[in-house]
C-alpha cells in the first residue's frame, strides 16, 4: 500500500496497538499526542487519512475535524474518529462536523484494518 495514516491519539497503548496494526498491513504511521498542535503535524507528514482521537489533551478532536474541514486543504482527507464514549450524541457530532467513519473503543483488529482500508479506498 504504502500510503500515509496520521494517528492523533494521546494513549501510548492506544498508539502501540494500532501502530503494530496498521504497518504490519503496510501502512507508514506517523503519530501525535497532542490536540493543541495537531493542524501542524497535518501539514507535516501530509497524510492520506487520519485516525483521530475525541478526547486529547490541550484541543478536541471535534474542534480538529471542524478545523480540518473548514480548509480547502483537507476538506476532503478521509477522518476516523475514535472515541471511548460512544454516546449517540458524540457520533452525531462527529456527522455534523464531516467525519469520515466513527469508531468506539476497544475496537477489534480487524474492524479497524478494514475501516482503515474502506476509507483509503473512498
Amino acid at each position: 500500500m504504502g500510503k500515509t495514516v496520521l494517528l492523533i491519539e494521546d494513549e501510548p497503548n492506544i498508539v502501540e496497538a494500532i501502530r503494530f496494526l496498521l504497518a504490519r498491513d503496510g501502512w507508514r504511521v506517523e503519530t501525535h499526542g497532542r490536540g493543541d498542535t495537531a493542524l501542524e503535524a497535518v501539514q507535516k507528514h501530509q497524510p492520506d487519512l487520519i485516525v483521530l482521537d475525541v478526547m486529547l489533551p490541550k484541543r478536541s478532536g471535534f474542534d480538529i475535524l471542524r478545523d480540518l474541514r473548514a480548509s480547502q486543504a483537507t476538506r476532503d482527507l478521509p477522518v476516523m474518529m475514535l472515541t471511548a464514549r460512544g454516546q449517540t450524541k458524540d457520533r452525531e457530532l462527529a456527522e455534523q462536523y464531516g467525519v469520515s467513519r466513527f469508531m468506539t473503543k476497544p475496537f477489534s483488529n480487524t474492524d479497524m484494518i478494514a475501516a482503515v482500508r474502506e476509507l483509503a479506498e473512498a
